[in-house]
């Protein structure tokens, strides 16, 4: 899972003017900062992203801040900076599923709050295969990141195949928008992995229906 770094957060505002000083100056960084980010320079960029931030805290420049930071890998100063980017701008999909990817790689995984990003920008943009994608890999995954002992021992495989059907509803959005690797992901991953877990929901059904020697 990676963040989209195809494009970036516009340099404009709904208060921009050409009249005022520093708001020119922070539209110069940004626009000066993706120049350096798309020739490779990720240390100059965020240099003059932060400074955009600094004049004018705005969530282009705090958008374009993460993803420097994400590309460093310094996963909480990313998240950070999407946090405040999505608190001025809610209805970013592309925020929502970067600070997402950014809560599966830091260094304490929280695959529950990048499910929770993830389906608020799936909802954004439903029709957006690569978060619907993003998602389903996250269901997936997520089973072995966070799960305690005694959640394993109490309530591990209903729990793997709730999110494995779910994680299977999305792999076929994704492959009926014709994404192949969708389909793989459903034959070779997600399809044996409910068969094991069928059979182990039918093993604890079969055994709590034997009655113990006491009982008898």
């Amino acid at each position: 899972m990676t963040p989209d770094l195809s494009g970036f957060a516009s340099s404009t505002t709904p208060h921009s003017t050409a009249s005022d000083p520093a708001e020119v100056e922070a539209m110069h960084c940004l626009e000066q900062g993706t120049r350096l980010l798309e020739e490779g320079d990720v240390e100059g960029a965020k240099r003059l992203y932060a400074r955009s931030a600094e004049i004018n805290r705005n969530a282009s420049s705090l958008y374009n801040l993460g993803v420097t930071h994400y590309c460093l890998k310094d996963f909480d100063a990313a998240i950070a900076a999407w946090q405040e980017s999505i608190a001025l701008q809610p209805a970013s999909p592309d925020t929502h599923t970067n600070l997402a990817n950014a809560y599966v790689l830091s260094p304490l995984p929280r695959p529950d709050l990048a499910l929770h990003h993830l389906r608020i920008a799936s909802s954004l943009s439903p029709e957006d295969r690569e978060i619907a994608f993003n998602l389903a890999v996250v269901l997936e995954a997520s089973l072995c990141l966070f799960f305690t002992p005694f959640f394993i021992v109490s309530s591990w495989p209903t729990k793997i195949a709730e999110n494995l059907e779910e994680s299977l509803e999305y792999y076929k959005k994704c492959s009926a928008f014709g994404m192949e690797r969708a389909q793989i992901h459903i034959r070779n991953s997600i399809l044996p992995k409910l068969q094991v877990t069928a059979k182990i929901l039918n093993r604890r059904v079969q055994s709590a229906q034997i009655p113990s020697q006491q009982d008898e």
